[in-house]
């Protein structure tokens, strides 16, 4: 087998893995590792190969999700239409990232420390923009800062995430209940 095939059926494994783990995780944050190697198909010498350790796993996760979540800011085109309909497309967009955002809001030692991935950095940079273009064009309150309403928005998503999997929240409602609260308590009212 040549080289380039060989490292890409490895590529596509540990993608596998990565996805496996994270459908697991965010159903059941307590996983061991052997539930993980077993949901992925693998031995537990094989996930051990790829990852170190939980930790080492849950650094990987935190990579995919920082990458899914770049891709749903890209694909929420934020600097189109109203920051209203922005917001809206980018709940759309994370919809898919909500449950492993979820299970990463969840593992401290990811926000701990001076090895703190500046994926996350850039992911609050482009969302406060974001809200501060909603709060300049007079859409949004101006006494909630940007970092605060990105804040809320992550918390909505990894609480309706939950919701959902518990069977709480119909799946098919999600966009419309963290679109509606978030909206509903940033949007500026006339003054009375």
């Amino acid at each position: 087998m040549s080289h380039v095939v060989y490292h890409c059926l490895m590529a596509v494994d540990r993608d596998h893995v990565l996805r496996s783990a994270a459908a697991l995780l965010t159903r059941k944050s307590t996983a061991t590792m052997d539930e993980v190697a077993k949901a992925a198909g693998i031995s537990r010498a094989t996930l051990h190969r790829q990852f170190a350790g939980r930790d080492a796993l849950v650094r990987a996760l935190e990579s995919l999700g920082i990458q899914e979540c770049e891709a749903a800011l890209d694909a929420a085109r934020l600097d189109d239409g109203t920051a209203q309909e922005a917001v809206r497309r980018l709940v759309k967009e994370l919809e898919a990232a909500a449950g492993l955002l979820a299970f990463l809001y969840t593992e401290n030692q990811l926000f701990e420390g001076e090895e703190q991935n500046e994926g996350w950095a850039r992911l609050d940079a482009r969302m406060a923009a974001l809200f501060r273009r909603g709060q300049e064009s007079g859409e949004f309150r101006i006494d909630l800062t940007p970092a605060w309403l990105t804040e809320a928005l992550y918390g909505l998503m990894a609480s309706g995430a939950w919701a959902v999997t518990e069977g709480r929240v119909a799946a098919k409602d999600f966009h419309y209940m963290i679109v509606e609260l978030l909206l509903g308590g940033a949007l500026r009212r006339e003054e009375s």
